[in-house]
C-alpha cells in the first residue's frame, strides 16, 4: 500500500527527474556566423587613422598602456566604446548590474544605436541577475550576445552542475574588450563596481593594459575563435524573448543609473582621470614592444585541448627560460604539488622566486587560500619568498559576490609575473589548477624591461610595506612580519583573521580539493 508520504516522495522524484530531463542544450545549428574587421576595414576609422603614424613607425612592435588605477581601466573602455565606429567586441567572465556595469552596458547600446557592430560574450556563472539586460540588448538588430558554457535552467543554475558537471565547471574566465580592431583592453578586471573602484566598500587592486598595434588583431582573432566555438550559444537560444517593451525597461534602468547620485561622483572622478586628460592631449606615452598574446584553445571549455592548445604551455616554457629571478602576483596562488616541485627546482637553479598573493584578512575566496597554506611550508623550505597582501585599511566592505566566507576589504586580484626584468605577464591567469586545467585564460607577454621592473622595483619597496613576509622559525612553524609606521610586527598565527576562519582553512586544506580551486 502506498502511503501518502511515500507517493510524494516518488512524485517528488519524477518532478527532479523531469527537471533534469529538460537540461539539454539546444542545436547550434544555423547559428550566424561573423569576425573581426580585417586591416583595411579597421584602418579606415577614426581610431584607424588616429593610430597609424605611430603603428606604422613601430612595424612588428605594439604600444602598450599599463591601466593599474580602476577609474583609468573604466575610462578606457568607456572612451573606446564612444569611439568604435564598426565593431566592438566584448568578453568577460563576470559582469555585474551596478553602476559600471550599466554605464558599459548603456555605452554598448549607445553605439550600437550609432550603427556599430556589438557583439558580446560572457561566461555565464558571471550573469546572475542580468537576464533581462542580456535578453533586451540581444534584440537590438546591431548587438548579438552569446552565452559561454550556459546553464539551461536559469534559476537555480546549480542544477546544470547535476545534470552537466565536466561541461559547467569549465568556465571562460577571458577578459577583452576591443574596439574597431584597433585598440584592446586585456588583464585581470572584470565588470563591476568593486573592479573600478566605484564603491566605497570594496576595492580590488587588479592590472588591466591597454594595447594598439599588432597585437591587436592576435585578440580579435582569438575572439572569433571563442564567438564561434562550440561553448557559445546565442541568447534567444537560452533565455525567453523578452519583446519590444525590454528595450523600453533597459533605456529606463540607464535613466535610473543616470539619476544616481553615486554614479555622477563616479563619472566626474572619471573624468579627471590620467588617461582622460592624456587622451585629450594626445599624449598616452605607450611603451613600444614586441608582445604576444597567449589564450587557450576555447574546446578547453568542452575538455577537448591538451598539451600546446593550452595557456599553461606557454607559460612554462617561458619560465623554464628564467636565467635569474621570477616576480609572481596572483590573487588565488594555489601551486599544488607539482608547482611547488617546479618553483623548488627554480631555486634550486639559482633563480630568485619571489611571491604576492592575498593574506587570508584580504582574499574574497577562503576556500583558494587552503590550497595555498598547505604548500606553505614547502616552499619556503625551498627558498621562494612569500609575501601575503595585507587587507586595505579604509576598506571594511564586503564583496557580496565572494561567497560565504569572502573577505572585508581590499583585495589582491592581479595576475602578473616578471621574469629577469625582460618581460612581464598580465592577463586573466591564475596560478592555480582551475586556470590550468579548467577554465579558458587570456594574456599578454610583454617583452620590456621598463614594465617588468616595475614589478621587481614593487618586490623590493612597496611589497615590504602592505604585505605581510610569510616566514619559517627555528623550529619549522610559520611567522608573518609586518611592517608599519616603521615598526617590524611579528605575528605568530594569520594576522586579523578570527579562529572560525582559520578552522576552515584548516579543514579545507586536508582535503583532496585542489583540482577544483
Amino acid at each position: 500500500m502506498t502511503t501518502p508520504l511515500s507517493l510524494a516522495r516518488v512524485l517528488l522524484w519524477l518532478a527532479l527527474l523531469a527537471l533534469l530531463g529538460g537540461c539539454s542544450l539546444p542545436s547550434l545549428e544555423g547559428r550566424l556566423e561573423s569576425s573581426a574587421l580585417d586591416e583595411a576595414q579597421s584602418r579606415d576609422t577614426s581610431l584607424g587613422e588616429a593610430l597609424a603614424p605611430a603603428v606604422d613607425a613601430h612595424p612588428g612592435l605594439s604600444g602598450i598602456y599599463p591601466l593599474g588605477k580602476p577609474t583609468d581601466a573604466f575610462a578606457a573602455r568607456i572612451v573606446m566604446a564612444h569611439a568604435a565606429e564598426r565593431t566592438l567586441d566584448v568578453q568577460y567572465y563576470i559582469w555585474h548590474p551596478d553602476i559600471t556595469g550599466m554605464l558599459l552596458f548603456e555605452a554598448l547600446y549607445e553605439a550600437a544605436e550609432r550603427g556599430v557592430r556589438v557583439r558580446v560574450l560572457l561566461d555565464d556563472s558571471g550573469t546572475g541577475g542580468i537576464d533581462a539586460e542580456l535578453a533586451a540588448l540581444a534584440s537590438h538588430p546591431n548587438i548579438q550576445v552569446r552565452l559561454f558554457n550556459p546553464f539551461v535552467v536559469r534559476s537555480p543554475k546549480w542544477v546544470g552542475f547535476l545534470t552537466d558537471f565536466s561541461r559547467a565547471n569549465r568556465r571562460m574566465h577571458n577578459k577583452s574588450f576591443t574596439a574597431d580592431n584597433q585598440v584592446s583592453v586585456i588583464g585581470g578586471r572584470n565588470i563591476g563596481d568593486e573592479y573600478f573602484g566605484a564603491t566605497g566598500d570594496v576595492t580590488f587592486s587588479d592590472l588591466d593594459v591597454l594595447g594598439v598595434g599588432e597585437v591587436v588583431d592576435d585578440v580579435s582573432t582569438d575572439f572569433d575563435r571563442y564567438w564561434s566555438s562550440g561553448s557559445s550559444y546565442p541568447v534567444p537560444l537560452i533565455l525567453p524573448d523578452v519583446g519590444p517593451e525590454g528595450l523600453v525597461r533597459l533605456e529606463q534602468a540607464f535613466a535610473e543609473v543616470a539619476r544616481d547620485p553615486e554614479a555622477g561622483t563616479y563619472l566626474k572622478a572619471v573624468s579627471e582621470t590620467e588617461i582622460v586628460q592624456k587622451l585629450l592631449a594626445n599624449d598616452l606615452g605607450l611603451v613600444w614592444a614586441p608582445v604576444r598574446m597567449l589564450s587557450d584553445d576555447p574546446s578547453k571549455g568542452l575538455g577537448e585541448a591538451r598539451g600546446q592548445a593550452l595557456m599553461s604551455h606557454d607559460l612554462e616554457l617561458i619560465f623554464a627560460d628564467a636565467e635569474r629571478e621570477v616576480a609572481l602576483v596572483s590573487p588565488y596562488f594555489v601551486p599544488a604539488k607539482a608547482g611547488t616541485e617546479y618553483f623548488r627546482r627554480l631555486e634550486r637553479d639559482g633563480v630568485e622566486v619571489q611571491v604576492l598573493t592575498n593574506a587570508l584578512e584580504a582574499t574574497d575566496v577562503a576556500a583558494v587560500h587552503a590550497g595555498y597554506a598547505k604548500r606553505r611550508k614547502a616552499l619556503l623550505e625551498a627558498g621562494v619568498e612569500l609575501y601575503e597582501l595585507r587587507r586595505g585599511a579604509n576598506q571594511q566592505g564586503r564583496n557580496p559576490s565572494a561567497g560565504p566566507f569572502g573577505s572585508s576589504g581590499a583585495s589582491l586580484h592581479a595576475k602578473t609575473f616578471a621574469v629577469d626584468g625582460e618581460r612581464v605577464f598580465v592577463g586573466s591567469f591564475n596560478f592555480d589548477p582551475r586556470s590550468a586545467n579548467l577554465n579558458t585564460e587570456l594574456g599578454f607577454i610583454i617583452e620590456d624591461a621598463s614594465l617588468a621592473q616595475r614589478i621587481d622595483t614593487a618586490f623590493d619597496e612597496a611589497v615590504p610595506l602592505k604585505a605581510y613576509e610569510v616566514r619559517l622559525d627555528p623550529e619549522g612553524d610559520l611567522y608573518w612580519l609586518e611592517r608599519r609606521d616603521g615598526q617590524v610586527i611579528r605575528h605568530d598565527v594569520e594576522p586579523n583573521s578570527g579562529l572560525f576562519r582559520r578552522m576552515v582553512v584548516s579543514v579545507i586544506a586536508v582535503l583532496p580539493v585542489d583540482w577544483l580551486l
